[in-house]
């Protein structure tokens, strides 16, 4: 009896001992399972720290920032200067920009014809400008000065640039209009501007017709219409005609040109007009 107990606890030890040893590695395997867990854990957390930060540095501070301005379309301005007139808005930071007063600011500038203002988050304001190109030059007396104002296609006055890229030879000078005074984007009278069609159609041909006129002359008449007087720039000569100013009338005034300075006569004053041709001499 003694030798079967003994080998019954032997065998219940070796149970124990194998029971034990299982139970041990399953500690340690869950110990290091909760490690690496907790290291994946804190990898992650790092990894959201990390992303955080670079999203606070590249799009929320500069959000809050002083925004950067892009100019593109402008001729004769500057971007400088189209950031100067938004200084009145005071934006701080790109939240702020208000871009319907920056469209409303910059199209008040009566040389700028069309603009746009886009927000580019985080800190981008993208301005596109349309610039006006000048058809005519007319002359403007205000403040006891006469300074020279440059009319676009829509008949709308505005100061010329000094930095303009235009061949002024090709803008012909426009005199006689009845403008006393300049304000912002004022326009032309509106029966004038009719003649201001004309002038762009014939600019934009291929042959440059007004590089031979030096000016045209607004002749008021009586009950509100007018007149034209051309004054060629290579003759003094001064050629009489009615309102129609097309290539037609041009390429007309051009050959009785050359006819009469082919008879030599000295003639100072030549009339289109009627149908008929006449001239007056000195």
């Amino acid at each position: 009896m003694s030798d079967l107990s003994v080998l019954v606890t032997e065998d219940y030890l070796d149970k124990d001992y194998f029971l034990s040893a299982d139970t041990k590695e399953d500690e340690a395997e869950a110990k290091a399972a909760k490690k690496v867990k907790f290291i994946k854990i804190l990898f992650c957390l790092l990894c959201l720290v990390l992303l955080g930060e670079l999203v606070a540095y590249k799009y929320v501070m500069p959000s809050f920032s002083s925004p950067k301005v892009t100019v593109t379309g402008q001729q004769n301005y500057s971007a400088e200067e189209i950031a100067r007139m938004l200084l009145p808005m005071n934006s701080t930071n790109w939240f702020d920009f208000d871009v319907n007063q920056a469209v409303a600011i910059l199209s008040s500038e009566s040389g700028i014809d069309h603009v746009s203002v886009e927000k580019k988050f985080p800190d981008k304001i993208l301005i596109n400008v349309e610039e006006r190109q000048p058809v005519a030059v007319t002359f403007i007396a205000e403040n006891g000065a006469t300074g020279a104002m440059q009319i676009d296609k829509n008949g709308v006055l505005f100061p010329g640039r000094t930095n303009s890229a235009l061949d002024t030879s090709i803008i012909p000078i426009v005199s006689g209009l009845p403008v006393e005074y300049m304000s912002q984007g004022m326009r032309i009278p509106s029966k004038y501007r009719p003649l201001i069609d004309q002038i762009t159609k014939i600019s934009e041909l291929p042959q440059k017709y007004f590089a031979s006129i030096s000016e045209i002359c607004v002749l008021p008449k009586e009950y509100g219409n007018y007149e034209l007087a051309l004054i060629p720039a290579q003759s003094k000569v001064k050629v009489l005609t009615d309102r129609a100013l097309n290539e037609d009338a041009l390429k007309y005034m051009m050959v009785v040109l050359d006819v009469v300075n082919q008879i030599g006569t000295d003639v100072a004053e030549v009339d289109l007009r009627y149908g008929s041709v006449s001239y007056r001499t000195r």
